[in-house]
């Protein structure tokens, strides 16, 4: 299969767009009707930019409102045909996708619309041109691919085959066990789309929230199953509208494109050997082994009396930089001030920040053949001043995620440091989930960054409650639970994950959670030393007995301590926050019993509290 893209997919001029798809590796193109239409130039030099950067254009699309129209708009219909055919010649494109009618006049019936296909396969064969029919979810009488099969096959031309779309096929709920019933060379054009599972009209749903393989919810792998099963070998190529793509970066897009189709076509049967080597098998992270953050000399000492109260101790420096190590169980924190190196660049530009993550692998040289073919660029820091040599990809926000190999006893970059005499605490144990404030565009690259790279899966997306709007918020997470990131987007100004945004100069943590082994122990040694907590209204306690049936004892002892509460099916959550540091993250200690989620119900009043901090810190 030839990997393609619609240029309706990206920003920009066409001539940007050409150029951002031709470096991003794709081998062919789509040429959107629209994109044409404001092209400031003849088709002729459409055909000559494409030609210049080695691409082949696959298809010229849509054409619409053709099938089932009765006179005179049939006739209208064919000359408008011709006049694409005429159009496509100077492309230098044979295909013409024809999408199904939403003319008000349009008729049903499949016989009356395999006559009109027939009729315009045999003036597609005069011009040696051919036709690809899809239907559309929103098609007037077509809205099902078993449809508009029946129709190709039916019309039984040479010359017209069948278009498929997995946002049209998904959307309706449509069944894929009929797709085996068609025979590879009659499928035309394969178009390939993700989206998030919504409940709204299909055109809106499809005009604004499709996204590439890999960032949404739908299940592709049973299409590219079934599709193996065709034996299709053509074009297999994105269609996706969407708003944030279509107002950032044309670069950006355009790569995360092409590894969601490397990702999405590796995964399945379909995989063509001409197109690339089989990508090296997913290595899941086992850990986080630390967290790492950016800060001055005065944010430094902020922080280490903060941590100190959490139960954290100082228990290594550096043999030769300005890093201090951090710990409590089996979470490190390392607070680094080294003059030039990442960590002060990144506070240069983000200010206090947490600027790289070290994850845990058991196979990391197959972790970076894998990041190479899916264009994840390892960097391995200043070799100048860094003597650690991990290889490092860059993580939401350009936070380095440092890919370290958890199967050395100790771990390679410990050995980094001097270790100080000291007595550990237990009161923590290890990191439980970090959520993370960024852009919904960033949000879906990040998705397909954590799911392409490491097979960690997203949880279904909510919209949570904040004073100032709603944020959408989608946890991706390793199978075992190991490996937990929370990911908020709002396009709200005034929500705290904007706020947080607008703070950093980009993405940036809101909260790193951590597990206790016994919560109400730790929040009596919070108070004792003068921690400042997350405040909680005594409201939220009074519908607590109400929601979940606490005695008076259980009520009191969490009001006390502010410790928030949930239940789910599996058991029950505790959850408790300090105040945000320097007004951007803050730490939340949490206590499973079972509990399997990260809280949802307890959202919109952190978000409210936090709401508040920011409000009075202003």
């Amino acid at each position: 299969m030839r990997y393609s893209i619609a240029t309706v997919c990206l920003s920009g001029t066409l001539r940007q767009k050409i150029e951002a798809i031709a470096a991003a590796g794709f081998q062919a193109i789509e040429i959107f009707e629209n994109d044409l239409i404001t092209h400031n130039g003849p088709a002729s030099e459409i055909r000559r930019m494409t030609e210049d950067y080695g691409l082949e254009i696959v298809t010229f699309q849509p054409f619409r409102d053709f099938e089932g129209l009765p006179e005179p708009y049939r006739q209208r219909a064919f000359d408008r045909a011709e006049r694409k055919f005429d159009l496509m010649a100077t492309l230098g494109t044979d295909l013409l996708m024809v999408c199904s009618s939403c003319h008000p006049q349009a008729l049903g019936g499949i016989r009356r619309a395999a006559d009109d296909f027939y009729e315009l396969g045999e003036r597609a064969a005069q011009r040696n041109m051919r036709i690809a029919f899809e239907a559309l979810a929103w098609g007037r009488h077509v809205y099902d691919y078993r449809d508009s099969w029946e129709i190709v096959r039916q019309a039984d031309h040479a010359r017209v085959g069948l278009c498929l779309d997995t946002f049209h096929i998904f959307s309706r709920g449509t069944e894929l066990q009929s797709m085996l019933n068609i025979p590879g060379d009659r499928i035309f054009l394969v178009q390939v789309a993700d989206a998030p599972f919504l409940s709204m009209d299909h055109l809106s749903w499809s005009r604004h929230y499709r996204c590439f393989p890999g960032q949404g919810e739908l299940p592709l792998e049973q299409f590219m199953t079934a599709l193996s099963a065709t034996g299709y070998d053509g074009p297999f190529s994105l269609e996706v509208f969407n708003d944030q793509f279509r107002a950032g970066s044309p670069e950006k897009t355009a790569i995360d494109g092409y590894r969601s189709l490397v990702f999405v076509n590796d995964a399945s049967e379909q995989r063509d050997q001409q197109v690339a080597e089989p990508l090296s098998a997913i290595c899941a992270p086992s850990e986080i082994q630390f967290i790492e953050f950016a800060l001055n000399t005065t944010e430094k000492q902020n922080l280490a009396q903060l941590l100190s109260q959490l139960g954290f101790v100082h228990v290594a420096s550096h043999r030769k930089k300005a890093v201090e190590l951090w710990r409590q169980g089996r979470i490190n924190l390392l607070m680094n001030l080294e003059p030039e190196s990442f960590a002060q660049r990144f506070h240069a530009q983000h200010g206090v920040s947490v600027c790289a993550f070290g994850l845990g692998f058991a196979h990391v040289d197959s972790l970076l053949k894998r990041a190479a073919a899916l264009n994840f660029t390892p960097t391995y820091g200043n070799p100048e001043a860094d003597t650690h040599g991990i290889a490092a990809i860059a993580g939401p926000g350009g936070a380095l995620l440092y890919l370290v190999d958890g199967a050395e006893q100790p771990a390679h970059w410990e050995r980094e440091f001097v270790w100080h005499e000291h007595t550990p605490a237990a009161w923590l144990s290890r990191v439980d989930h970090v959520a993370m404030s960024m852009s919904y565009e960033e949000m879906l690259h990040s998705a397909l960054l954590y799911r392409a790279m490491f097979g960690m899966q997203a949880t279904p997306s909510v919209d949570v409650s904040d004073p100032g709007g709603l944020v959408k918020s989608q946890v991706m997470q390793t199978t075992d639970r190991a490996v937990s990131f929370a990911l908020n987007s709002s396009q709200a100004q005034a929500t705290v994950s904007k706020q947080i945004l607008e703070r950093y100069t980009g993405t940036g943590v809101n909260h790193i959670a951590l597990q206790a082994t016994d919560i109400f122990a730790v929040a009596e040694q919070l108070q004792q030393v003068g921690t400042e907590l997350m405040v909680v209204p005594e409201n939220y306690y009074d519908d607590l007995v109400a929601r979940f049936g606490l005695s008076d004892k259980q009520r009191a002892q969490l009001e006390k301590y502010s410790i928030l509460y949930d239940e789910d099916e599996q058991g029950v959550y505790y959850q408790l926050f300090t105040r945000l540091f320097a007004g951007r993250f803050c730490f939340e200690l949490v206590q499973r019993q079972g509990y399997q989620g990260f809280g949802t119900p307890n959202a919109q009043l952190r978000a409210t509290m936090q709401a508040h901090e920011l409000r009075v810190a202003c």
